[in-house]
């Protein structure tokens, strides 16, 4: 699919987001006053901002309100309310911390489930999409989620956390990877499926459906070569996982964290832009696409 730079915007910074403030709101790191004001700036600044990102994405952003009330069957919807929600709650828990000194545990609690589950809701916008075979699969939201885990925890400052997580996020990430290549030829959809002529025989483009682009080629059809796609994603564990986890077992440095924070922040970007541009989604068969 066509990776806009919005969504990757959006998919990236959110995440990083609300998983920093997940370890807020876990009271990690323990910090009140002036220090806590600046953990949880930086984390509503890359959570609100990722979401306004994704705003830039709509056909008519006029409309984006709307999205909230339908809650009871889109995963969208679902992502705005829990976003909302999060943000509410996690604003109480850090007004208490930084202008009264007072750490409301249950608050703090209730905003890191919320902030995880609007995590979880994002990953569920294309993990539910059954015309994505890459996507269809339990592993997205547990990628999504780990990163996100990953990020916020180097972010917090939890060295030993992140120590743990960004390993597991990078294998996640791998297997991920592996199992999606096979995704669409294990699927069972082809173009006699996706044309709906396979009772007929066999079925061969003869010529493109169009003779010009339309609105599903260039949104949805979208090719990159097995090399480019096998050096971004070279470039994504070196940036996003592995790099990041060598700077932080140097001992504990302030600007080795800093660097650590923004390679992995350029690693995500480069995996989430394979994320979208090597999704097959199948209404490229329709238009001969393999």
């Amino acid at each position: 699919m066509h990776p806009a730079p919005s969504v990757i915007v959006f998919t990236t910074l959110s995440g990083l987001g609300f998983g920093l403030l997940f370890f807020l709101g876990l009271g990690l790191p323990d910090v009140s006053g002036w220090v806590a004001f600046v953990f949880f700036a930086i984390g509503f600044g890359l959570a609100v901002g990722g979401l306004l990102a994704s705003t830039f994405h709509l056909g008519h952003p006029e409309r984006a309100m709307k999205a909230f009330s339908q809650w009871r069957s889109s995963w969208l919807s679902r992502e705005g309310v829990a976003a909302v929600a999060a943000l509410a709650t996690m604003g109480l828990y850090a007004a208490g911390v930084i202008f009264l000194d007072t750490r409301i545990a249950v608050l703090g609690w209730i905003g890191a489930l919320l902030s995880l589950a609007t995590v979880y809701a994002t990953s569920m916008i294309y993990a539910q999409l059954k015309t994505v075979p890459r996507w269809k699969t339990a592993l997205t939201p547990a990628l999504l989620m780990s990163i996100s885990l990953a990020g916020g925890a180097l972010l917090a400052g939890q060295i030993a956390l992140a120590q743990i997580l960004l390993p597991i996020a990078a294998v996640i990430q791998v297997i991920w990877w592996v199992r999606g290549d096979g995704a669409l030829q294990g699927s069972g959809t082809d173009m006699a499926s996706a044309t709906g002529l396979g009772p007929i025989g066999d079925v061969r483009a003869f010529e493109p459906p169009h003779t010009g682009t339309n609105y599903l080629l260039r949104e949805l059809v979208f090719q990159v070569g097995r090399k480019h796609a096998l050096k971004v994603r070279v470039v994504a564990v070196l940036l996003g996982f592995i790099l990041p986890l060598l700077l932080i077992f140097i001992p504990y440095a302030h600007v080795s964290v800093l660097v650590a924070v923004i390679l992995h922040l350029m690693g995500i970007a480069a995996s989430r832009w394979l994320f979208f541009a090597e999704a097959e989604h199948v209404v490229g068969l329709y238009y001969g696409k393999r």
